[in-house]
């Protein structure tokens, strides 16, 4: 009799079938179950971005109260779709009152309304 087996009958729990970690990690239920830590009131995300219409998703995580952190790599080999998302997204942004900048060439920092991103480093923080 293994430890588990001890446990669930500590707790009254008497089954003739065992049960399976590794079946019960990977149902449907726990799809959105954070073990690790509690619930969030935001979180940050990294998305990955290839066409125009994955715009409409990133709407949806800033609503949800999302950060992302874009990569813009594969629309960097398409400059037209590059600017046309990214024009998008500054102007979806403006509207909710978000924040938009970008890191670098690949990389692209966006957040939900009332987050603001300090876009310039001040003096004394050049040198660390």
């Amino acid at each position: 009799m293994g430890v588990f087996d001890k446990l669930g009958q500590a707790f009254g729990v008497t089954s003739s079938k065992e049960m399976n970690i590794e079946e019960y990690m990977n149902s449907a239920e726990m799809d959105d179950v954070d073990m690790m830590h509690e619930p969030a009131d935001m979180y940050v995300k990294p998305v990955t971005i290839s066409s125009e219409d994955e715009v409409k998703f990133i709407e949806d995580e800033l609503g949800k109260k999302n950060i992302l952190l874009l990569s813009i790599e594969e629309l960097a080999k398409r400059p037209n779709t590059r600017n046309n998302v990214l024009t998008a997204l500054k102007d979806y942004v403006a509207k909710i009152n978000g924040d938009i900048a970008q890191i670098d060439d690949t990389r692209v920092l966006i957040t939900p309304a009332k987050v603001k991103i300090i876009k310039r480093k001040k003096a004394g923080m050049a040198k660390q």
